[in-house]
């Protein structure tokens, strides 16, 4: 038997979500008809008023409800250092170490040809147009440690070359209260080579 076109087109909206496949999906959506109908109306209104009110960052292109977002608004923060991050949800995390102070440059993804993310798709031309304006001094990289995470980092620190910029990457290694026969050999390598003298 099949679904009806409403319950079919509610089923499909939902397999848009990363991880959910159409019995997920479908689970959903019966979830919502048969015991929350009031939730999935609110779902529904957030949903919409989160895609017509949410933007990029004119500066940064993190989420943001304005032209900027809370962090480049904030006249508090070094507006000369820039921590470039794949990710809002990396500013996020970032955020509530209440370490960094400065601003976020975020890519919205990473360099990775064949999946049609080139540096124009991840804003690194916005980037290289703020570094060339001298609105940076210190760039931050905070891209992953995959393939497509340091080709990024490698890109960025080939971009500032020859420019005053300096340019430094987040330490990557054994997380704290980690024990060491626990953690694999490429963390291991990377926090060997990132060593610093105490």
């Amino acid at each position: 038997m099949k679904h009806s076109p409403l319950v079919q087109g509610l089923i499909d909206a939902f397999t848009c979500l990363p991880g959910v496949g159409p019995r997920s999906a479908q689970r959903m959506a019966y979830h919502l008809l048969e015991r929350n109908r009031e939730g999935g109306r609110h779902l529904a209104a957030a949903l919409g008023q989160a895609m017509d009110g949410v933007r990029q960052c004119e500066r940064c292109r993190n989420f943001a409800e304005g032209g900027l977002c809370p962090v480049c608004a904030d006249s508090r923060r070094d507006q000369g250092q820039v921590c470039v991050v794949s990710s809002p949800a990396d500013v996020i995390a970032i955020e509530q170490s209440g370490e960094y102070r400065g601003r976020y440059f975020v890519l919205l993804g990473q360099l990775s040809p064949i999946d049609g993310m080139g540096p124009r798709q991840i804003g690194l031309d916005q980037l290289e147009e703020q570094v060339q304006a001298g609105s940076i001094n210190e760039i931050i990289l905070a891209t992953g440690t995959t393939i497509e995470g340091e080709a990024t980092a490698h890109y960025i620190l080939e971009m500032v070359a020859g420019t005053a910029v300096t340019v430094s990457r987040i330490a990557q290694g054994v997380p704290m209260g980690g024990e060491l026969e626990f953690v694999d050999g490429a963390t291991l390598a990377h926090a060997f080579r990132g060593r610093r003298p105490v």
